[in-house]
């Protein structure tokens, strides 16, 4: 019996030790296909924050396989899950700021994008935290041009169109040229698009090619309105659980994400226009007619923004013009 007791003791020391060296497994919920390449820069942060040895293994599901897009930041507010990726302009009725990078015409550049989101980024990551969430990394998407089935020369065509929108912007947009606005998750587009639900919409080159919207659309206007981006951020409990180096793992892995998220955006931009236009769409850039309504819209929901955003969003703007 002394024999047998040691052994019991033996093996539960050995396997209390066993799951100590064990990672404790983050489960990160993704809205975009697992081709996308932000779900691709998403899962390579995941492999770099796994293989530091600081027993946490971060574990991707793309495809709104395990939160819908619109569920995610809950989610991770919550502490359904531990670290999340989303679109945060898509939120930007909780907190204006989180709207910045989808103001129309004011950065339509990835260096003006970089530019300006650096301006916001504290006060960002304020905004966040208030929200028991700690900002990781964020990249941008393409410059966003519009999708139709028909020619538009001027905002008199696009009335009356069903409108796909993904966050407070696009909606604007949509009622001030006259559509219908119409919510719509990026995983749920192409079938919408079959269905009817929507005959348009703006996004990058990413999305039209991802989800080959020729198979439903005609035309593509590369009217670069601005470079909205995906967000990671991680539950502030969870965060604040785990020790230092995995902390500084997972801060060191996203700034590297950070990095390469934005490289490989700026090299698949092109691509994804050309494989558009392989796919059958036109591609064009904005009649002059059709540019200048474009831009006025922008002059008009800037204004609004600023408003809404208040002292918070001037000072982000100040900065961003110095």
């Amino acid at each position: 019996m002394r024999l047998k007791t040691v052994l019991t003791a033996g093996v539960a020391a050995l396997v209390a030790t066993s799951g100590a060296a064990f990672a404790e497994k983050w489960d990160m919920p993704l809205a975009y296909a697992a081709s996308n390449y932000h779900s691709e820069n998403a899962a390579a942060f995941a492999q770099c924050v796994t293989d530091s040895g600081n027993d946490l293994e971060v574990v991707t599901h793309p495809g709104g396989s395990l939160f819908k897009g619109g569920e995610i930041k809950r989610a991770v507010q919550t502490g359904q899950a531990p670290i999340g990726e989303r679109l945060l302009s898509a939120h930007a009725n909780e907190d204006p700021l989180f709207g910045v990078d989808s103001v129309p015409f004011v950065a339509t550049s990835f260096d003006a994008s970089e530019k300006l989101w650096a301006a916001a980024q504290d006060k960002m990551k304020a905004a966040l935290d208030e929200q028991n969430l700690v900002y990781v990394y964020a990249v941008p998407w393409p410059p966003q041009g519009l999708y139709f089935k028909k020619p538009i020369e001027s905002v008199a065509d696009m009335k009356g169109i069903k409108f796909r929108a993904y966050n407070a912007a696009t909606s604007r947009i949509a009622e001030l040229a006259g559509m219908v606005p119409v919510q719509i998750e990026a995983a749920e587009l192409s079938q919408a698009l079959a269905t009817g639900v929507a005959e348009s919409f703006i996004s990058s080159g990413s999305t039209g090619y991802d989800r080959k919207v020729w198979e439903h659309l005609t035309h593509f206007y590369d009217v670069q309105a601005w470079l909205p981006r995906n967000t990671v951020f991680v539950n502030k409990d969870a965060y604040n659980g785990l020790n230092e180096a995995a902390q500084e793992a997972i801060m060191d892995c996203g700034d590297k994400a950070a990095a390469d998220g934005l490289a490989k955006a700026k090299e698949l931009t092109d691509f994804y226009i050309k494989g558009l236009a392989e796919g059958g769409m036109e591609t064009l850039p904005p009649s002059d007619g059709l540019k200048a309504e474009l831009q006025a819209f922008g002059e008009t929901m800037a204004a609004e923004w600023l408003e809404a955003a208040g002292d918070d969003g001037k000072a982000v703007m100040d900065a961003f013009a110095k």
